[in-house]
């Protein structure tokens, strides 16, 4: 780790003091997987003031956790590339696996760094513990981390502030604890489900049957111990699954009940230039709890590498969407949204950032998966004079888009790796 983050992140602890402060360290060390940091004093007097680690991602980004003498907490990240203005906060959502966003902000020391005040909320601090994710929405930019070994860097941070405090930096040694489980007293038990570490995520899904059948794209529902979806506004009912593809990336789920209303699929070919909306809930939590619509065209009626089962669409698609409807300007369904061409990944290999580049099913390959489903389903003709407003469609599809919400918990996630 270079000194130089290390050094402006450690003063991020000492920015409110009335004169300017550096801080000294790391005293001892913290090593919890690629998360390294120590103890840090105040240059000016010698004082312990936190302890820290921090570790850089594939972004660039250095990602820093700390915890302060007085117990309170915050969140640092920099960056080379930044250009803040210090001193002018600014709103950052923080969502935890998917759960609804915690806003805070983010107060710019630098340039290059921002500091984020946590409140000492035990719950806050739970989550931030047992996530497998974070992500962080900020001026108009979104950034993900995968959160490893934080159940082990917290408490980590927590001796090393303790240990600190009670013997001072100059016995300062190794501060990570090594995880050791707990021995259940006699006769004890086992952990029934309520014990059980569960993670969830989202995705988009659609009505095609009377019968309460619902599409949406095999990776949204993979692996979930339990799914549940829900219409906008309604309460979440559970769906189960009935079967799924993942060769072409489909799932069909069932609710107990059927919907009031059903999708109509639309039989005869697509064109390309031919208009779409496509309709989802993309970072649900971080961004609106409602559906959000997007409108484009088709751009190509083949997706990578000539893959014929595909649509190519303009319209724009965010994670959150896969799985939600595609509809033509009649508002019959074309496609099932499935995902987006990774900007970053074709930016290294091509040197250009691509845009607007984004993938649907096509209903051909959906309806055979119904068929093979034994699904009865509706279908409709294009018909030029049927063409509607999108704010009419995106009326219709309150009846039929659900936001689907996928659980995954611990055990069924251990089984699914092979533990």
């Amino acid at each position: 780790m270079r000194v130089a983050i290390w050094a402006a992140v450690a003063a991020a602890w000492l920015f409110a003091s009335a004169t300017p402060s550096s801080a000294r360290g790391p005293y001892g060390s913290i090593t919890v997987g690629n998360w390294k940091g120590g103890a840090f004093t105040n240059d000016k007097n010698g004082a312990f003031t936190h302890c820290s680690a921090g570790t850089t991602y594939q972004s660039g980004i250095f990602f820093m956790v700390s915890i302060a003498e007085n117990g309170s907490w915050r969140l640092g990240f920099a960056h080379d590339s930044w250009r803040l203005t210090p001193g002018e906060a600014f709103p950052l959502a923080l969502t935890f696996d998917g759960q609804p966003a915690f806003n805070v902000y983010g107060m710019p020391l630098g340039t290059q760094l921002v500091n984020v005040e946590m409140p000492v909320n035990s719950s806050l601090i739970n989550q931030f513990r047992k996530a497998r994710q974070m992500t962080a929405f900020a001026q108009g930019q979104l950034f993900q981390f995968n959160l490893n070994q934080t159940a082990q860097l917290l408490p980590a941070l927590l001796n090393c502030v303790v240990s600190v405090k009670k013997n001072g930096v100059s016995n300062a040694g190794e501060f990570a604890v090594a995880a050791k489980p707990a021995a259940a007293p006699p006769q004890q038990a086992a952990p029934g489900p309520t014990q059980k570490q569960a993670r969830s995520g989202t995705g988009t899904g659609f009505v095609v049957s009377s019968s309460g059948h619902v599409v949406t794209n095999h990776h949204v529902v993979g692996g979930c111990s339990e799914i549940t979806g829900n219409l906008s506004g309604e309460a979440p009912v559970k769906l189960r699954l009935v079967s799924d593809d993942e060769t072409n990336d489909l799932a069909l789920l069932q609710a107990p009940t059927p919907f009031k209303d059903v999708v109509s699929l639309r039989q005869n070919p697509i064109l390309v230039g031919n208009g779409v909306v496509a309709i989802g809930y993309p970072y649900h939590g971080l961004l609106t709890s409602d559906f959000t619509v997007t409108t484009g065209i088709v751009s190509s009626l083949s997706g990578i590498l000539n893959d014929t089962r595909h649509l190519q669409i303009s319209a724009a698609v965010q994670p959150g969407n896969s799985g939600g409807p595609l509809f033509d300007l009649t508002g019959a369904v074309v496609g099932v949204v499935a995902a987006k061409l990774d900007a970053v990944r074709m930016a290294r290999a091509t040197g250009t950032i691509p845009e607007n580049i984004n993938f649907a099913i096509k209903t051909g390959a959906l309806r055979d998966f119904l068929d093979n489903s034994a699904v009865a389903y509706r279908t409709a003709e294009w018909r030029e004079e049927m063409k509607k407003e999108t704010a009419e469609i995106a009326r219709n599809a309150r009846g039929y888009t659900l936001l689907i919400t996928c659980t995954v918990s611990e055990q069924s996630a251990n089984a699914k790796r092979g533990n």
